[in-house]
């Protein structure tokens, strides 16, 4: 068992799955944003995923995707989307609307507004959403083991078969820090972030 690898396979899991949950996340952020009869509906959906117990939605998603990291991958998917579903539509409703309205009389199409300036005030914000996810499917990702997929998850689970405390800590204290680095380093990033957005990009709204 070379803890290397585990830890490696680890973070390719956890990226894979939040790299794919940012583009659906963000997608589905701006849908209920543009669409407002649908903001509802995609929020719960979301909302919904994030109550389903670990066990459950590996043991429904493994009948589809068989044994392997696929599965932990689409479970670690579903469980980011809400985090950055929800902040991204926060943050692009949060952006003011003097912003929107001189983008809009400089000609801009919806599109341009929101990629040009909605979406870059709102980062910050869906950055967040991000960290969350991220953090969150570092542990999650831990369950994996029971569905064959690689990861820190098989030496916890070796553990406890064989009740060897070793084998379960060199499997979790990796996680744990691994959580901890990201949730630190990702908020710094979050707080310079929000900085730059509040002293460069958001500007005073026009006195009457």
């Amino acid at each position: 068992m070379n803890l290397f690898s585990l830890t490696l396979e680890h973070m390719y899991i956890v990226f894979t799955a939040v790299a794919i949950a940012v583009v659906l996340g963000v997608f589905f952020g701006v849908i209920a944003y543009w669409v407002r009869y649908l903001d509802k509906i995609i929020l719960w959906i979301t909302e919904v995923l994030q109550t389903i117990p670990s066990l459950a939605l590996l043991a429904l998603l493994m009948i589809v995707f068989g044994l392997g990291n696929t599965t932990i991958i689409v479970a670690l998917v579903l469980y980011a989307l809400m985090p950055i579903a929800r902040n991204t539509y926060i943050g692009l409703n949060d952006v003011e609307s003097h912003l929107k309205d001189a983008a809009k009389g400089m000609g801009m199409t919806k599109l341009q507004r929101l990629v040009k300036v909605e979406l870059p005030l709102s980062f910050p914000l869906i950055f967040s959403g991000i960290k969350i996810a991220t953090v969150n499917s570092l542990s999650v990702a831990v369950m994996g083991v029971l569905i064959g997929a690689g990861g820190l998850g098989f030496p916890v689970y070796r553990g406890i078969q064989t009740n060897s405390l070793k084998l379960i800590l060199s499997g979790a204290v990796p996680v744990v820090l691994m959580a901890l680095i990201f949730d630190y380093v990702m908020s710094r990033i979050e707080r310079r972030l929000t900085l730059r957005a509040s002293d460069g990009l958001i500007t005073p709204a026009p006195k009457s």
